[in-house]
């Protein structure tokens, strides 16, 4: 063998020798050391607390398994040492070897603050994981322990991170921790960060400082003061907006139940108490046919309100017919004898619905494609089942216009309500007129009650809740007139919801009730009154 060969093999040798004690040296040098994980299991919260910092900032492969211990409660301490007891297993907490747990050994307790640290010492390997779920779950456990030693996890994350909320949620994350800072400028960048921010967590967080006595300096209260009425000042449009929305959302509602009575009521002159209970059927109709998908087509569960809409209002038209057919005919022009008549099928219409389905509310789940929102502001979310029944309504009232404007059915129900002699006169069956009239009144409240199982639980008294404010739509928008239906149920959801907002629901309910009875003496026919020929 030559003297090159040998030298190549020494030089080898030398070579892996020297990489192996740097790699352990780096290695040991990363460790986790006995001293270490008794420090920051015993003794004062603030010295722990302290001591995990430094670990954490170190980087410590072996710290992570630990802490997993120590928030788990199985972390006992004896003799400058911490052993991870689990039942009758006791381990070295750093070497992981087999151990005797000592006699006098103590169990580690930790306080909500520690919690929060250690908590926030695991969110921090946790912050680059692939899993979204995972890294929300660090942000919200990093969120509670925010404080200026974070900053650098913090910064490092949002960095890395792709999905926008959580980026949002990192960037009021690094503003709290920003608070907390020492240094007054730190604290006054933060504020004017959240300043810009317009969220209702960076008013939250605003306000929380603004309270802390901890806060003495001056310019910094200034800065607290500024960005608060910045924020305020934004998320005023997004409440605005939000009760806008939700009165139109309302008023569709309320459209909805009142369109079916203004035919029944408006046009025929029956006043039925049971209207409700027909919006009852229809959603319980919808109720069925979920029912019927989820346990025959399941694949296909996500459409199952396509065929709910015709489903409950056929359901609703056929039980008006045959009430109709069987009770109202006999009672045109006694009002008094049709309000009681009514009222006694409406508890019939209950007792038969609690017997068939039982007396609890039943649950209609949203398709996926009605479920979640349309994030529009920070503190404005449009719920898709909302924007999916303002949209229905439209719908179902552009299809009635039409239907009594455009139709021959609808020329019978104009000639029938406006001159009944005469249109008997030239050949029209009134009676049949009046079946068909009340049985399309009946289906619109069963597509009233599809739509609201959609917002809420079915129950025996689900239509209770909107005969009072259906009349009142009807009455106040002008006997007969669906473009008076329309404004009058539009503008009851707005005012109810924003006098919500300023007296709290039950006196807004009374507030309505005062205006529209106001209203009526002053115009007893309602906004739209017919003129005319029509009288």
């Amino acid at each position: 063998m030559s003297v090159s060969t040998h030298l190549r093999r020494a030089l080898k040798a030398t070579l892996l020798t020297l990489g192996l004690s740097f790699a352990l040296g780096a290695h040991q040098a990363h460790a986790l050391t006995a001293e270490e994980a008794y420090s920051i299991s015993a003794g004062d919260n603030d010295a722990r607390i302290a001591a995990l910092q430094k670990l954490v900032a170190k980087g410590d492969p072996a710290l992570p398994a630990f802490l997993e211990a120590l928030a788990g409660d199985t972390v006992k301490v004896a003799g400058n040492k911490a052993y991870i007891v689990n039942g009758d297993e006791v381990k070295d907490a750093v070497t992981g070897e087999p151990a005797k747990l000592p006699d006098d050994a103590e169990d580690v307790v930790n306080n909500n603050r520690m919690s929060s640290e250690i908590d926030a010492a695991l969110a921090a390997g946790k912050l680059a994981s692939k899993d979204v779920a995972e890294r929300a779950e660090a942000v919200d456990a990093l969120s509670k322990a925010a404080d200026e030693s974070k900053l650098g996890v913090i910064d490092k994350a949002l960095a890395n991170e792709t999905d926008p909320k959580l980026k949002a949620q990192l960037k009021t994350v690094r503003a709290k921790a920003m608070l907390m800072a020492q240094a007054p400028a730190t604290r006054i960048e933060a504020a004017q960060s959240l300043g810009s921010d317009a969220s209702p967590e960076a008013r939250a967080l605003l306000m929380e400082r603004m309270a802390d006595s901890a806060e003495t300096d001056a310019a910094v209260k200034g800065a607290l003061q500024a960005a608060l009425d910045k924020v305020n000042r934004k998320l005023a449009w997004g409440e605005y907006a939000g009760v806008l929305f939700t009165g139109v959302s309302l008023g569709s509602i309320l459209l909805l139940a009142a369109l079916g009575l203004a035919i029944t009521y408006g046009l025929m002159g029956v006043i039925n108490m049971a209207h409700g209970e027909l919006m009852m059927i229809g959603a319980y109709a919808t109720y069925v046919v979920q029912n019927v998908f989820r346990n025959h087509f399941p694949g296909a569960f996500d459409w199952y309100i396509v065929p709910a809409v015709p489903a409950s209002f056929l359901a609703a038209a056929l039980v008006g017919a045959v009430l109709e057919r069987g009770v109202f005919r006999f009672l045109y022009g006694r009002p008094l004898e049709t309000l009681l008549a009514s009222w006694g099928v409406s508890l019939m219409l209950m007792q038969g619905v609690r017997s068939l389905f039982g007396a609890q509310n039943v649950q209609v789940e949203n398709p996926s494609w009605m479920s979640g929102g349309f994030d529009v502001l920070t503190n404005l979310t449009l719920p898709y089942n909302r924007l999916v029944i303002i949209a229905f309504a439209a719908l179902v009232l552009l299809g009635m216009t039409l239907l009594i404007a455009k139709t021959r059915m609808g020329l019978f129900v104009r000639s029938v309500t406006q001159n009944r002699p005469m249109a008997s006169c030239m050949g029209v069956n009134t009676a049949r007129v009046d079946t068909m009239a009340f049985s399309l009144g009946a289906g619109i409240a069963g597509l009233a009650g599809c739509a609201l199982s959609q917002i809420g639980n079915v129950g025996p008294d689900l239509g209770q809740s909107y005969i009072v404010d259906s009349f009142m739509v009807v009455v106040l928008g002008g006997v007969g007139q669906i473009a008076g239906t329309v404004y009058a149920a539009l503008g009851l959801g707005l005012i109810n919801k924003f006098l919500e907002g300023w007296a709290g629901a039950v006196l807004a309910k009374i507030m309505v009730l005062v205006i529209v009875v106001i209203f009526i003496q002053k115009r007893p026919q309602g906004l739209f009154a017919m003129k005319g020929r029509e009288v």
